[in-house]
């Protein structure tokens, strides 16, 4: 950079902090500052730049001085607190609010402490505290709805963000927030439609951040991130948007949702972010993907589902070893991050490799007890249905079809412990003895196709793939009647060969259990981790501060 003439350095600096380039303008006033080790002016504009490229240690380091310097200062205070909270310090940023002691920074430092309790999970501490504000301040209905979100109540939690947009008007934060309610009550459209309005803004508002150039194949150079990345929700909006298309089963759109956010280096990168690439690359670059997870591990912090999807991930591709020394080594995550469900499946699945009997045990211990949650919430969907409650209906259809999928994914867990015996005949009457829970469902019924096909009961078989080929007839591609396990049988018609073609090829885009190998099922299915944007005060930045404070 250019010598700075004597006279000149209010200016350029001003002029380079208008123009959003933090980084030279910190490399200036850090040397002004090593020349003039207490400038107020010099600290006070480097807590500034920091806090707007997201350093928020050292924004909270120059807040801390100039705290000490100028103790009559509260704004100083005030950030300094809030630059500890955005950097994760809780209990620092905690100890930092008490500082505030002016009777005008009391509702600051409320919200603040509500944050600071809501991002440790101590929920009930943060509605305590919601509760001192004025329940028409938007910042209470806002962090309220935060709170329900939190609690499950998404519907509720949806009308909250939405009323306190009716005042504040349009936040991208607020928008995402609402999107993530509708993705949580599985309503994708409406999800997708606030994303898209997120994504829309953002490219209108800020073509400098480079949307969808990465996807398009052009060299970009990371955008960094700033306090405008932040404040555009485009990094939420992506993931977000990746995840619906994931549980979509769109692999690819999912991709192209993560390559279109704005750019950035891989140290840049979020956790969310790098937990969802190696997600959904994880078919490609399997290696890349488990590293990523197991960095993720290491961190202080990162998305809730790395712990489970890292040890789903190893027994899918057969590493169980590594996956026991995962369980072994975080015991603490365990208790946390697992449900019991979850750890019951997993503890199962490992028993497999050592003593399968006992795991078969175990894995139809845990389908007795679906069962009975089964046939539970058939009889409330019964109920509700009588009484025309459209709402109870709606939720116990959705609870069973959540608690019939953890039921499939023990069923072909159990299943593959003969599978791999090829003792097809008990395959079979695992799956005959399940007919009451699981004959309306397509992974279900391809299963026990394959388990008929591999007995060289054709027939029978057929009977089961044809209503699924037909079902998936448009996702079917062409297939090689060579490729076809049916073609030399002489019981097969040729009408029934290609039906038999047919259903290979629709067995391989439903994901479920190949003739060949049975644990391709939905037993493991991943999910990826949108990243809850909210509970965030909606403090400004620090104010610029102007050069005569010297």
């Amino acid at each position: 950079m250019t010598a700075i003439k004597d006279g000149e350095y209010t200016a350029t600096i001003y002029k380079l902090i208008k123009d959003s380039q933090y980084v030279e303008a910190i490399h200036i006033l850090n040397g002004q500052l090593q020349k003039h080790t207490k400038s107020r002016a010099a600290l006070s504009l480097l807590g500034f730049c920091y806090y707007h490229i997201q350093d928020f240690t050292n924004s909270a380091d120059c807040y801390e001085q100039l705290t000490q310097l100028h103790p009559e200062v509260e704004e100083y205070k005030v950030y300094y607190a809030q630059s500890l909270y955005k950097a994760g310090a809780y209990p620092e940023a905690m100890k930092a609010s008490f500082m505030l002691d002016n009777p005008s920074s009391h509702v600051k430092m409320v919200k603040l402490q509500a944050c600071i309790k809501y991002c440790e999970e101590e929920y009930p501490a943060a509605k305590s505290l919601l509760e001192q504000l004025p329940q028409e301040d938007p910042d209470y209905v806002y962090n309220t709805g935060c709170l329900l979100f939190q609690d499950g109540k998404h519907e509720e939690a949806c009308k909250k963000f939405s009323s306190a947009m009716q005042v504040l008007g349009y936040l991208p934060a607020l928008s995402y927030n609402i999107a993530l309610c509708y993705y949580s009550l599985k309503n994708y459209p409406q999800a997708v439609k606030y994303i898209g309005e997120i994504i829309e803004q953002g490219i209108r508002e800020h073509p400098e951040l480079s949307v969808g150039l990465t996807t398009e194949g052009i060299d970009v150079h990371s955008v960094g991130n700033t306090l405008v990345l932040h404040q555009t929700a485009l990094i939420e909006a992506f993931n977000l948007k990746a995840a619906i298309e994931y549980q979509l089963k769109n692999v690819k759109g999912a991709q192209e949702a993560l390559t279109d956010m704005p750019p950035r280096s891989e140290e840049e990168l979020d956790p969310v972010t790098l937990h969802n690439q190696a997600l959904v690359n994880m078919d490609t670059k399997p290696s890349e993907g488990f590293e990523k997870l197991a960095f993720l591990l290491q961190q202080p912090s990162f998305p809730p589902v790395t712990f489970g999807n890292l040890l789903l991930l190893y027994c899918k591709h057969e590493y169980f070893d590594l996956a026991a020394d995962v369980l072994a080594e975080n015991t603490h995550l365990t208790y946390k991050f697992l449900s019991p469900y979850m750890y019951q499946f997993l503890d199962a699945l490992l028993t497999c490799q050592t003593a399968p009997e006992e795991a078969f045990r175990k894995f139809d211990e845990m389908n007795g007890k679906l069962t009975e949650q089964l046939r539970k919430l058939a009889k409330q969907v019964q109920e509700a249905r009588l009484a025309r409650d459209d709402e109870a209906q709606k939720k116990s259809l959705q609870e069973n079809d959540l608690m019939q999928e953890k039921y499939i994914v023990v069923l072909m867990a159990q299943s593959k412990i003969y599978w791999n015996r090829e003792n097809f005949q008990m395959v079979e009457k695992i799956f005959r003895k399940s007919v009451e829970v699981c004959n309306e469902d397509d992974t279900w019924k391809l299963n026990v196709a394959h388990v008929l096909f591999m007995q060289n009961k054709y027939k029978e078989a057929i009977g089961f793939y044809e209503p699924i080929v037909k079902k998936h007839y448009e996702d079917v591609e062409q297939c090689n009647m060579q490729e076809c396990p049916c073609k030399c049988k002489p019981s097969v018609t040729p009408e029934s060969q290609q039906l038999c073609a047919d259903a290979s090829a629709v067995a391989s885009h439903l994901c479920m259990i190949s003739v060949s190998a049975v644990f391709s099922c939905v037993g493991c299915r991943l999910s990826l981790f949108p990243c809850l944007q909210c509970c965030s005060c909606r403090f400004l930045a620090p104010e610029l501060q102007t050069l005569s404070d010297t």
